[in-house]
């Protein structure tokens, strides 16, 4: 009878123990966190925190907090000087839309818009999305001093809420239709970048452009040649984006090149790994007799670390790493920097029937609604692009729909269009939280009232 090894036992980690804190605290957080659902659920608490911070009678903390500057000094050579909402406008969300040009990137290379045929239908009805909602916010705003730059805001699609809306309702909705409608914000992402590159860069300083650039190009060239330092990626990026910053250019933009460079693909094919990997586990199972044979496996060990991790795609680690930092923390605090409205002397009914505010939440429910639907529509009836496995008009019309929660890219593209003091900002605002909130309670409910009549 053959012998067999019994099951190792191994000692449960801190996170697995019974104690108090990772069984009451730990635990469920992680729980909460593996969600798709619950990074849109964070950003809401954040968006209505902001908003009754700056209503309250600690408004003034609020408002103070973010205008609030940092200096740093190198003896007499001025580095920064900035307040926090910037730093969090210009520096944290680099970040956010680094992970966003790791997603772009992973889709062209690797998933849905890496085929032409199937990559059409999304980008196709992007276009429409972006074009569309456009269009109805100049109609609106026609007229009003210093509106026009608003153009932009109703054009983006806030991946965090609506695939998490659609997370809300399971199978109800097949997996090809969610796939379309990450797709079709992936694309809206490209789309809202190219705006803020070619339409809200002002003042460009062309020696500076032309040093981040040239830092870009460097990462480019050394992750082409396999240089594995990570340590040296950080530093040219971090240099790249302070180039960006004082370009003109806006800063995150560095963040959205840097990931699209980024190698999507491992150092190591898996057939390099499992030959290693087997010659590891045999000197591994065999017993070491001497000092030597046992260093000779430690070193095979070693070695073997460094290509598990290497066999792993730069983008995938990193998107790995940096998706929970930047979902439960860079975006959220963005929502509580830019979030916060002052109703204070504020005629309400006046505001939301003003023409930036009409022009954004009609630009963001019926524009994206209609624009998206209608050139999917185009798409399919030209034979350009195909219906998404299981999904009906009425499902794309639902998801379309949601394409209209335009939150974090809209407030974004809103802090870049318009004057930081001017009124046209909180007007947008209050357009962006209307159309947002409409839109996904609209899409959720037609695609929820569709699957309880399939």
């Amino acid at each position: 009878m053959a012998h067999v090894e019994p099951p190792i036992k191994r000692r449960p980690t801190w996170v697995q123990s019974d104690r108090t804190v990772p069984t009451l605290f730990v635990r469920p957080v992680r729980r909460f966190m593996d969600l798709e659902a619950s990074s849109g659920v964070i950003l809401l608490i954040m968006a209505v925190v902001a908003l009754i911070w700056a209503n309250s009678a600690s408004a003034d903390s609020y408002f103070g907090l973010l205008d609030y500057h940092v200096v740093v000094e190198l003896g007499d050579v001025h580095i920064l000087d900035e307040s926090i909402k910037h730093l969090i406008n210009d520096g944290l969300m680099v970040l956010f839309f680094f992970v966003v040009g790791m997603e772009i990137k992973r889709e062209l290379v690797l998933g849905e818009l890496n085929d032409a045929k199937t990559a059409a239908l999304p980008a196709i009805a992007a276009v429409g999305g972006m074009v569309v909602p456009a269009l109805i916010y100049v109609a609106f705003a026609a007229g009003i001093e210093g509106a026009g730059p608003g153009w932009g805001i109703p054009m983006a699609t806030d991946i965090a809420f609506s695939v998490g809306i659609v997370a809300l309702l399971g199978s109800r909705v097949p997996l090809t239709a969610k796939l379309f409608l990450l797709a079709l914000a992936i694309v809206d992402d490209i789309g809202a970048i190219a705006v803020i590159a070619i339409f809200y860069t002002t003042d460009l300083a062309f020696f500076w452009l032309l040093a981040a650039i040239a830092l870009l190009a460097l990462i480019y060239i050394l992750s082409r040649t396999n240089v594995r330092l990570t340590g040296v990626y950080w530093v040219l990026g971090i240099l790249a984006w302070y180039a960006m910053l004082e370009s003109g250019v806006h800063a995150t933009l560095a963040g959205v090149a840097v990931g699209l460079i980024t190698p999507a693909r491992p150092f190591y094919s898996s057939r390099e790994y499992d030959a290693l990997a087997r010659r590891t586990i045999e000197l591994y199972s065999a017993d070491e007799t001497t000092q030597d044979a046992r260093e000779e496996v430690d070193f095979e060990v070693l070695q073997l670390s460094k290509v598990s991790r290497d066999s792993v795609a730069p983008l995938t680690r990193l998107e790995h790493a940096l998706a929970p930092w930047t979902s439960f923390f860079v975006v959220p605090l963005f929502a509580l920097a830019n979030a916060g409205i002052s109703f204070d002397g504020v005629e309400i009914g006046e505001a939301i029937t003003s023409g930036v505010a009409l022009g954004v939440a009609f630009g963001l429910v019926l524009g994206k609604t209609f624009g998206v639907t209608l050139f999917a529509w185009l798409a399919v009836k030209a034979g350009i692009g195909s219906m998404p496995r299981g999904a009906n008009w009425q499902m794309m019309t639902g998801l379309a729909m949601l394409a209209g929660v335009g939150f974090t890219v809209s407030l974004f593209i809103t802090e870049l269009a318009f004057e930081a003091q001017s009124p046209l900002v909180d007007l947008a605002k209050i357009g962006i939280f209307l159309g947002s909130a409409v839109a996904g309670i609209g899409g959720y409910l037609l695609l929820r009232i569709r699957s309880t009549t399939a």
